[in-house]
């Protein structure tokens, strides 16, 4: 395995010392049981984007808006455009979450993280709240080295687990925004 670049051994390392900290942040995000299915509380959903939207700020994204469209779960857009003349990476997850189904079934309460052996369970706590955590753990390491060599948008989808429904549709509206030289 080839030797990592200073900058991204010093990105590994402020990961490792804040390891802790992203991990709360992926457990405040799972508790919050933000199933996009019809049938469950929309409030939760949109109480997912705000708690997405606010990690992105804290973490370094700007210009973080929640979008939307009328009669629509929340997706919630930032960028980090500091990198001049360097190409844009857009960057995707999702908030929201599958029904848990039969509740007799978890081991634990599947919105209440629950740490064993090693590996954190609940319901998103892969699929993929992770992908948030992911994304801002990164972009701050890479941040706090001076090492961020492009830049990025994110795009994080609150519909993605009932069908992506208006996915096009957010594109479309969105597009300027959402302009990228990669994904």
């Amino acid at each position: 395995m080839p030797t990592p670049s200073p900058a991204c051994s010093q990105a590994l390392s402020v990961f490792d010392n804040k390891h802790t900290e992203y991990l709360e942040d992926l457990c405040k995000l799972v508790r919050i049981p933000s199933v996009s299915f019809d049938g469950f509380p929309p409030q939760e959903v949109v109480a997912s984007a705000q708690a997405t939207a606010d990690l992105l700020k804290a973490r370094g994204f700007d210009n973080v808006q929640i979008l939307t469209l009328p009669g629509v779960h929340p997706y919630v857009y930032g960028d980090y455009l500091h990198a001049p003349g360097k190409p844009t990476l857009l960057l995707y997850a999702h908030h929201d979450v599958q029904p848990t189904g039969e509740d007799s079934l978890w081991r634990s309460d599947p919105f209440v993280p629950e740490e064993r052996e090693g590996r954190l369970f609940g319901r998103g706590t892969a699929d993929d709240k992770a992908g948030i955590v992911v994304h801002t753990a990164a972009l701050e390491a890479l941040r706090s080295t001076g090492g961020v060599p492009l830049n990025l948008k994110i795009l994080v989808e609150g519909e993605e687990e009932s069908g992506s429904l208006h996915l096009m549709e957010f594109l479309h509206r969105y597009a300027d925004r959402l302009k990228a030289d990669t994904m």
